[in-house]
């Protein structure tokens, strides 16, 4: 099952948006939002609230890339976000989820008995290319046991 299939049979909201996993890999994550009425604000483009679960699905399916060999020692969380919508969005958008920090560095603190925590960006855009909105996740490997 690739990480866009198991979000998707996991996680309710990505399944109730019909959030689309293009690219799930340790570089990047692409997550897409299909244009739908019912997920539409008060000007007729995705509501915030969609826009916060896409981008937010894109980071925590970066994490998954980049981290899923630690989950049999380390749960992923997210610790807080920040989002900024910056125009308009209309029609379908779509997040871009970059790691803030390099992934060896990460583990190494994971390693090092630490809880590290890491930034994900995230730009929506959408279709003409129009950054939408931008957002940062930062996430942490919290330690079992």
């Amino acid at each position: 099952m690739s990480i866009g299939e198991m979000l998707a049979a996991t996680v309710p909201m990505a399944r109730t948006l019909n959030l689309e996993f293009l690219e799930t890999g340790t570089e990047k994550a692409v997550v897409a939002l299909p244009d739908q009425g019912a997920f539409h604000n008060h000007v007729g483009g995705p509501h915030a609230g969609a826009m916060f679960t896409l981008g937010e699905s894109a980071s925590g399916a970066i994490v998954l890339a980049a981290f899923g060999d630690q989950l049999s020692r380390a749960v992923p969380l997210a610790v807080r976000a920040e989002i900024a919508y910056r125009k308009l969005a209309t029609g379908p958008v779509t997040a871009t989820a970059t790691l803030g920090r390099p992934a060896a560095e990460v583990v190494a603190q994971l390693d090092a008995g630490e809880r590290p925590e890491f930034p994900v960006a995230v730009e929506i855009r959408r279709a003409d290319g129009a950054v939408t909105g931008e957002m940062t996740v930062v996430w942490t490997l919290r330690p079992n046991g």
